[in-house]
């Protein structure tokens, strides 16, 4: 609840502060003309919650400012007088007193005073603030009534606390205030000087060199430079002297005060003590090492001593070395003196600078336009390779286990190509086996008609040769060579360098091969091996479709004759003719340009489609299924449509499979994932209606699949005079000839 408005209470207001029922009149303290206020605090002499005492008197010049209160008036108006203050010594015998100056500042708002010592360098005195801001009562016996503007003059002493001040001197603004209040301000005294200072000041005169003058100011450079380290990467040399070597350093050019510091970079293993630092930080003479000197020998300023005589009160003066007579220069390295490709001397060692970092390249382009920044290798350069001579192979075991035998004491098996293996090893419908038809080239009548095959192994080139068993015709068949490698005719056996083998690259259809003297002719080749090929067409030329018909091209004098022919050879008009006649029109007119291989694949390229054969795939299933008298195929639907929870009729291709091995499906394990891989999407998901509805044999039963008669096999080879199976059966020869030599339709 608010106090009654009640004579000494305050009443608040938006716009400010104001006192009613206050009663103000002129009255007279210490003989001066005042402003008494008869403001009383509270209610009966007690303070209120919050209030404040003010000051009684104010001083308030009359006819300035009567209408505000003097803390508006005069507020941040400060007078400042210059007083000094003798302060006596009594414990040295140099001085017995001495002379302290201070600043006194007036507040003419509420009349209070500061008093502030000047810092000085090297007193060893305590100085700031040495009375802070309040008022100040006057000296007894007036300790009752405090000090005010009007106690202020130049020339007059004050006394603070039992310490006089004699004040000096004062500034303008104090001169005009005072004038205008009506006082006469003194003319400014002279400030004595202080004895000690005055002592101090001859004895530094003395010492200090004055004539000549030299500065050695670093401060500029450091603070431009500083934290600004140049790095050089180098390289020390010592491999002439004994049990020397090459050691790589780095060099940090501190540009701060041109000091250098270089560390070793220690490589793993070195065999040194792990000491990284090779010259600590300091300056570096560029003709070192330069001996050794007298003390004081090298210094920035010669100092010559000036003879005092014998008097009592002798002086000691120094002076600097005008002439500089025998003085040693000494040259120290600059970032000018570094840069790649140049040797500097490192108390002699030879070091040259091979590179540096993006900072010392960014700074020297700056500064010195430098724009060639090419790195010299640190490396040692690798010794001359000692070519290693082996001994001849001796002929026990294989090539490859004698020589491990003269590599070390301790012989180790040979490690052959595992990447390779493992890349190039048979899995799943995958063979990586390359299978060539062939026959015996030989004068004997007896062996002109042995058939074989020959098979080549990828993941270790390795042959095989086999020899189809036929009965009653004098040879046994079965295994003619056993899977190995077989080396290339015409080497020596025992030498000391390895063998070369029969590469994959050298077979081909038309090719003759020589298989540890026996010659091979190859006749044809299986599809696998025929589609590895092409798809490969960079290690096998000759089936490269692009070079096969550009031997073609070449003969494009012969394209109207070689039209004619395939049109006369196309009785029925159908565009196409098949792949005995396509072989012979093609070998007459080439004259032996293109080889068989080259032959085959320009007729698989331009070969008419077949009609879909059945699936065999599907047919191999239902075969194996049929087999077993596997028929739980509901069983499996219900399992499924009760794992499917969201009803989408799909289910993972690998919760199929679990299912499919629960039910112990008689499918191996390569024929499931390929059926698998057949009906699953492109998010692993498996319709498992359609499946298993595909898997009833007896629902959708699929047609057998016919075994080709081996006696029909063999008349179909003797007929075409080739081993089946054909290449292609029907070649379109008109888009051929379009796309070789342009002609159209007539």
């Amino acid at each position: 609840m608010a106090l009654p408005l009640l004579p000494g209470n305050s009443f608040n207001r938006n716009v400010g502060k104001e006192k009613f029922h206050k009663s103000q009149h002129w009255g007279f303290c210490n003989n001066v003309r005042m402003l008494v206020s008869d403001d009383k605090p509270g209610i009966g002499g007690e303070l209120l919650f919050g209030q404040k005492i003010k000051p009684k008197y104010s001083v308030f010049p009359e006819g300035m400012g009567s209408d505000s209160p003097s803390w508006v008036a005069f507020d941040k108006q400060v007078l400042s007088f210059d007083a000094y203050l003798e302060d006596e010594v009594p414990d040295k015998r140099q001085e017995n007193y001495r002379i302290r100056r201070y600043k006194i500042y007036f507040y003419l708002e509420d009349d209070t005073i500061q008093v502030n010592e000047p810092a000085l360098k090297n007193s060893g005195l305590p100085q700031g603030t040495s009375i802070r801001r309040h008022r100040i009562s006057l000296p007894p016996p007036d300790e009752d009534q405090f000090y005010t503007v009007y106690h202020f003059n130049v020339g007059t002493d004050v006394v603070f606390y039992g310490r006089t001040f004699k004040i000096y001197d004062c500034d303008t603004f104090t001169k005009n205030f005072l004038k205008k209040i009506g006082v006469k301000v003194n003319p400014p005294r002279q400030c004595p000087e202080d004895p000690y200072l005055k002592l101090r000041r001859e004895t530094l005169d003395c010492v200090e060199p004055l004539c000549p003058y030299e500065s050695f100011d670093t401060l500029k450079q450091f603070l431009n430079y500083d934290r600004k380290v140049l790095r050089f990467f180098c390289l020390w040399d010592d491999s002439g002297s004994m049990f020397g070597d090459r050691r790589e350093l780095i060099l940090r050019y501190f540009l701060s005060d041109d000091t250098i510091e270089i560390k070793e970079a220690l490589p793993r293993n070195s065999g040194r003590d792990p000491v990284t630092v090779f010259l600590k930080r300091g300056k570096l003479p560029k003709y070192g090492p330069p001996g050794v000197y007298q003390p004081g020998q090298l210094a920035d300023q010669t100092v010559l001593n000036m003879y005092g005589g014998y008097s009592v009160n002798r002086v000691y003066r120094y002076l600097l070395d005008k002439c500089k007579l025998e003085k040693l220069e000494q040259e120290f390295y600059k970032d000018s003196d570094l840069s790649i490709g140049t040797t500097i001397n490192v108390w002699g060692r030879k070091v040259l600078l091979c590179d540096c970092d993006k900072f010392t390249k960014t700074y020297y382009k700056t500064k010195y336009g430098i724009e060639n920044f090419t790195s010299i290798s640190c490396k040692a350069p690798s010794p001359p390779k000692i070519e290693r001579k082996f001994p001849p192979y001796t002929g026990f075991g294989s090539e490859e286990d004698s020589l491990r035998s003269c590599i070390g004491l301790m012989p180790t098996p040979h490690q052959r190509d595992f990447k390779k293996f493992m890349e190039k090893d048979s899995y799943g419908n995958i063979s990586n086996r390359l299978r060539f038809f062939a026959k015996l080239i030989t004068q004997k009548c007896a062996d002109m008609e042995r058939l074989f095959i020959i098979s080549y192994f990828l993941s270790d080139d390795a042959i095989s040769v086999f020899e189809p068993i036929e009965r009653n015709s004098g040879f046994t068949g079965g295994m003619f060579l056993k899977r190995s490698r077989v080396k290339k005719p015409g080497q020596e056996v025992f030498k000391s360098e390895l063998s070369e083998y029969i590469k994959a690259e050298e077979l081909y259809i038309g090719a003759k091969v020589n298989v540890n003297g026996y010659m091979f002719l190859l006749l044809n080749a299986d599809e696998y091996t025929l589609k590895y090929m092409e798809e490969n067409s960079d290690k096998f030329p000759f089936s490269n479709i692009e070079l096969a018909l550009q031997k073609v091209k070449e003969e494009e004098s012969k394209s109207r004759e070689l039209k004619q022919v395939f049109t006369a050879a196309d009785c029925m008009h159908t565009k196409m003719v098949d792949y005995n006649t396509f072989r012979d029109i093609m070998m007459t007119l080439t004259v032996g340009r293109l080889t068989d291989q080259e032959l085959i694949t320009i007729a698989r390229h331009y070969q008419v489609p077949e009609d879909p054969c059945p699936d065999i795939l599907m047919a191999q299933v239902h075969e194996q299924l049929k087999k077993n008298g596997f028929e739980n195929f509901e069983r499996l639907i219900a399992t499924c449509v009760y794992q499917d929870r969201e009803k989408k009729k799909v289910l993972p291709s690998k919760d199929i499979r679990r299912l499919c091995k629960s039910a112990r499906l008689p499918l191996t394990d390569d024929l499931l994932a390929s059926l698998l891989s057949r009906f699953e999407d492109s998010e692993k998901q498996i319709n498992y209606e359609s499946f298993f509805c595909a898997l009833n044999w007896r629902v959708n039963p699929m047609p057998e699949l016919e075994a080709v008669s081996p006696n029909k096999e063999r008349c179909e080879e003797e007929w075409l005079g080739m081993p089946s199976p054909i290449p292609a059966k029907c070649i379109n020869y008109l888009k051929l000839l379009k796309d070789v030599f342009g002609l159209e339709e007539e």
